[in-house]
């Protein structure tokens, strides 16, 4: 039996798999992509971090180059093979998980999507959310004759070149590329609050610095929500100025479909050839539903273990235990305290010898 399987082989699942080590566990990592990158080389080909470099890494192994810099989306999936490279972990590619059920009580059952069963004493659900995007549903939807679809599957801005293009959402994926379309199209973004937009820098600092000193970047999600109460956008002042001089438009969320048109709030309809929502994720743990671990789609769990099933902790939630759970920056210290209370389990089971 293995110690703990590791479903997801991204940055969330990475840093669970060197914390599961350093408490002792030998995990094997269960990637279904074909290398140990996760998400970053689907992303958007312009896709730039918001967080330095310095900020970008995770323990052991920096990100390469100026700390100052801000890497691209391939540089991210280029430190993540190093990183995997780093680790004396087995990790098995191209092995999609399909189930994950009890083995009585003797720990669980890992099916894969090849047929293989796999028994482990814990798992870490570390699979991320991308391949489970959110898109709202607004009346007239289903008979919409333009293009729709969700920033998962925006890549560059040349197929939409002359087209009329709305982007839903506030946050920095929408505004960042809402910003890059409207090079090329008549391009609006369409929120239901007006963007926050906070300095990228502050007293020549990198906003990330002042998180990571002030301790914001630690502060529990119960104090989070009432801190921050509306989506925050990074910004060198670029994207500010786009919206105030109206380069990139910005008007309330229209409030329905209808054929190739949208209505807009004050009735006035509009033809719109494609819209892209930048509506954020949601947990990515379909897997989990034949253990009876989520309740409409989410985990049951207290700081990422599992309140449902002993053996059983998450790595990669947003905003699991702080600001920073689901960054390069911040996972792998969601994924230390995690792996400790599932090596205490493990052992308990007497899966392992003290």
């Amino acid at each position: 039996m293995n110690d703990v399987i590791v479903i997801g082989g991204g940055q969330s699942g990475l840093a669970a798999a060197r914390a599961a080590q350093a408490h002792g566990l030998t995990p094997l990592i269960l990637e279904a992509g074909r290398e140990p990158t996760g998400s970053w080389p689907h992303y958007y080909d312009s896709l730039t971090l918001f967080s330095p470099a310095g900020y970008s890494g995770m323990p052991d192994v920096p990100f390469p180059g100026d700390p100052e810099r801000y890497p691209i989306r391939d540089e991210v999936a280029d430190y993540l093979r190093a990183y995997a490279a780093s680790l004396d972990v087995e990790i098995h590619t191209g092995t999609r998980v399909s189930a994950v059920t009890t083995d009585n009580d003797r720990g669980f059952l890992i099916r894969t999507e090849a047929g293989e069963t796999l028994p482990a004493a814990g798992v870490i659900a570390a699979s991320g959310s991308f391949g489970n995007p959110y898109l709202p549903v607004l009346p007239g939807q289903d008979s919409f004759t333009g293009r729709l679809l969700h920033v998962a599957d925006y890549r560059d801005p040349k197929p939409y070149a002359g087209q009329r293009v709305l982007v839903v959402g506030a946050g920095n994926s929408a505004v960042q590329v809402g910003y890059e379309l409207a090079d090329v199209a008549e391009v609006t973004l369409a929120t239901r609050h007006p963007v926050g937009f906070v300095p990228q820098r502050h007293d020549g600092r990198d906003l990330h610095y002042w998180l990571h000193h002030t301790g914001f970047d630690d502060l529990p999600p119960e104090w989070l929500t009432r801190l921050v109460t509306t989506t925050l956008v990074l910004d060198t002042g670029d994207y500010r100025h786009a919206v105030e001089t109206g380069r990139l438009d910005r008007r309330p969320m229209f409030t329905a479909f209808d054929g190739d048109h949208v209505v807009w709030p004050d009735g006035m309809r509009e033809q719109v050839d494609t819209i892209l929502f930048a509506t954020g994720y949601r947990p990515h743990l379909d897997y989990l539903e034949p253990l009876g671990a989520l309740v409409d789609g989410l985990p049951r769990h207290t700081g990422g273990i599992s309140t449902s099933h002993l053996g059983l902790v998450y790595v990669g939630l947003e905003f699991q235990r702080s600001f920073a759970s689901n960054t390069l920056r911040g996972v792998h210290r969601d994924a230390e305290y995690v792996a400790a209370a599932l090596a205490a389990h493990v052992r308990k089971a007497g899966t392992l010898v003290a």
